[in-house]
């Protein structure tokens, strides 16, 4: 009599709980369409995230290899795999409980033992009111895309930091090559005026400077070569290797184009990553707001089951329905709490707009100065320096000038390259930055400029 009652509440419970985990929206299930164009570059590494590169390398190549195998940018998209996983934990049921409670037993008299006990199984379930869940799966999904966002906010920093190492490997190659070129030179220089002073033409103070100068040379170039090593370790380390294998990176530093507008730049600060998220962080906010007032309305939970009067031999069902009285606890403080985190959000949105602004500002100043300077230094001050120092060195040959001039006329023309490739640097450096800052290459928006 009593096992049949006692299956249909099992089979009845069992329905109940399989029903529970199986979320009526799929969509908690899988990532969001936003949150999918983040991953997927993770899962195409076509091969790039276990090789080191060899031979010449190029920006793209190394910022490839950044994206797919620095380790702070994969702790970010494994962060996207966590709220993703949140999110579809959100959008679940709570599970029902089943409970079994034995009353009149152990007593005395007609009590003792089970001879009048009643067993009562009972099945109760919590029913989410306000709509709590679809607001709470809200919430998750929102920030499930706020990582989403927080991952590309880590990529493009990763390829500005990529860029920036890349050009810093890129002049010191230039710097190294400049060194190299001077050795040879004071080397020269230097077998000229021994081979003059064995001649009796020219005193032997001036071979003591000529060697001087070398042994100078000689120290820059190697001061040269430590610069480049690091430099070259550095831009390794962004993907994540110990030991660059590379042999050189090929680029084009000489390569300046014409820069933007402050104005127009700033016009462009939206398409920034640390201003685009904070339209959805807003959202994120306003739902987590939902969710506080929706948690003033108390749940409901729902039982029913079935006793057994074994003193009787009879079977009877039990019904219950409970809610919580919010007398005292009506989420007074979560929902002042959500609110005043809406507000601050509002705030930081307006500090992270102005912050990127002044970073604009400053780096737009920096990429203007670098333009200048490197205009300069190539229309005027690189060849006039080399003219002077080829008539100096002629006219040493020549007898007309001493070792002095030739020596200050070199100095000159040496130092005046070196700044040109540290403006150069400096100029590719800013135009990365304000890439960052703009969410937008400036290549690119040279070209749209020309083509209005």
């Amino acid at each position: 009599m009593f096992i049949k009652p006692l299956l249909l509440i099992t089979l009845a419970g069992a329905s109940l709980c399989a029903w529970t985990i199986i979320p009526d929206d799929a969509r908690a299930e899988r990532p969001s369409s936003q949150t999918q164009q983040f991953i997927k570059p993770l899962q195409e590494s076509g091969g790039l995230d276990k090789e080191e590169p060899t031979g010449a390398l190029t920006l793209k190549h190394a910022q490839a290899l950044a994206l797919l195998r620095n380790p702070e940018l994969k702790a970010f998209s494994l962060e996207i795999r966590a709220q993703d996983a949140r999110a579809l934990q959100a959008g679940l049921f709570p599970n029902p409980e089943i409970e079994i409670e034995v009353e009149n037993f152990g007593g005395n008299d007609a009590l003792q033992g089970f001879d009048s006990s009643e067993t009562t199984f009972q099945l109760s379930q919590l029913i989410e009111l306000a709509g709590k869940r679809p607001k709470r799966r809200r919430l998750a999904s929102l920030e499930r895309d706020l990582a989403g966002w927080d991952y590309k906010t880590k990529r493009a920093d990763v390829l500005n930091e990529t860029t920036r190492a890349f050009v810093d490997v890129l002049a010191a190659q230039e710097g190294f090559s400049l060194m190299d070129e001077l050795v040879s030179l004071s080397e020269e220089v230097l077998n000229t005026i021994s081979e003059r002073v064995k001649a009796g033409k020219v005193s032997p103070l001036e071979e003591t400077r000529a060697r001087v100068t070398y042994s100078t040379s000689l120290i820059d170039l190697e001061r040269a070569r430590r610069k480049l090593e690091a430099s070259r370790k550095k831009l390794a380390a962004l993907w994540g290797s110990g030991t660059p294998l590379f042999e050189r990176v090929d680029g084009e530093l000489e390569r300046v184009a014409p820069i933007p507008s402050a104005a127009q730049l700033e016009g462009l600060i939206s398409r920034n990553p640390d201003i685009a998220r904070w339209t959805l962080e807003l959202e994120q906010r306003d739902a987590a707001v939902k969710l506080e007032e929706a948690g003033r309305i108390p749940d409901l939970t729902v039982s029913g089951g079935i006793r057994r009067l074994k003193e009787t031999d009879d079977n009877a069902f039990v019904m219950g329905l409970s809610i919580p009285l919010p007398f005292f606890d009506r989420n007074q403080g979560g929902l002042r709490e959500a609110l005043q985190r809406r507000t601050k959000a509002a705030e930081e949105q307006r500090a992270a707009e102005l912050t990127v602004l002044n970073a604009l500002t400053e780096a737009y100043q920096d990429l203007s100065t670098a333009y200048a300077e490197a205009k300069a230094l190539q229309q005027d001050v690189l060849p006039g320096a080399q003219t002077a120092f080829d008539a100096a060195s002629e006219g040493y040959r020549q007898g007309k000038f001493g070792y002095l001039d030739v020596l200050d006329a070199q100095r000159t023309f040496f130092e005046a390259r070196r700044q040109y490739i540290e403006a150069l640097a400096s100029f590719h450096r800013s135009a990365a930055a304000v890439e960052r800052l703009t969410g937008t290459e400036l290549d690119a928006l040279s070209n749209e400029t020309s083509q209005e």
